[in-house]
């Protein structure tokens, strides 16, 4: 995939005909390997970035070397406008955690839309409600839920149709990668991953997670 997909951007059907040529002229799209480095803590926002294919993760670390991840974004999710919109720099390492190829649009492109673009303005205006409300239910489950738990609500915010509308009902991810974004070993993700497959709520599968019960695992330990 060497060009942009609007597939993979909900809010590009938005826009009007004008403003869709100026994002198919001015996004550039490159692939990333497994754990290159997309994006660096401290740098200029110069772009928003989005994921055409692929698994990225969000993460900040500090200068012992440990890392923490905050997020992960999938196909469909986009991420860097609130860098942007404060013209700050970033605030945490971008990170491919499999082969991906993610999207780029100058921030210059970006502020763009937002002068011309209503319907870009409520979509961003969406997404940043959104955003906002999952960074608030993370911080609330990190500290009140156990590892299982956990795990189903770190699966259920990977298939929010606002932030990721690429997502079906199937997500390619293995225990490793669902490790790091839950916060949790790579065994005890494993055990996790069972334990909702045994109460029907998931299937797992090699390499991937197919959702049976979407709404189950946003109130599990609850």
């Amino acid at each position: 995939m060497s060009s942009f997909s609007p597939e993979a951007a909900q809010w590009f059907n938005l826009l009007a005909p004008e403003h869709q040529r100026r994002v198919l002229q001015d996004v550039t799209v490159a692939h990333y390997g497994n754990g290159a480095l997309i994006a660096r803590k401290g740098e200029a926002a110069e772009h928003w970035i989005g994921v055409m294919d692929g698994l990225i993760r969000i993460s900040v670390g500090n200068a012992d070397g440990k890392v923490a991840s905050l997020t992960g974004i999938p196909v469909g999710g986009w991420l860097g406008e609130g860098s942007i919109l404060k013209k700050e720099c970033r605030k945490y390492d971008v990170v491919a955690l499999r082969d991906s190829y993610v999207a780029r649009m100058p921030s210059r492109t970006f502020e763009w839309l937002l002068d011309n673009s209503i319907p870009f303005n409520r979509y961003l205006l969406d997404l940043l409600n959104e955003r906002v409300g999952q960074f608030i239910g993370r911080a609330e489950h990190d500290r009140l839920l156990n590892a299982d738990a956990r795990v189903a609500r770190c699966l259920a915010e990977l298939f929010n149709p606002l932030l990721y509308p690429g997502l079906k009902q199937r997500l390619a991810i293995t225990q490793e990668e669902m490790g790091y974004l839950a916060r949790v070993s790579r065994q005890r993700a494993n055990q996790a991953l069972k334990k909702l497959e045994n109460e029907k709520l998931l299937k797992v599968e090699y390499g991937a997670v197919s959702i049976l019960d979407l709404d189950g695992l946003r109130r599990y330990g609850a």
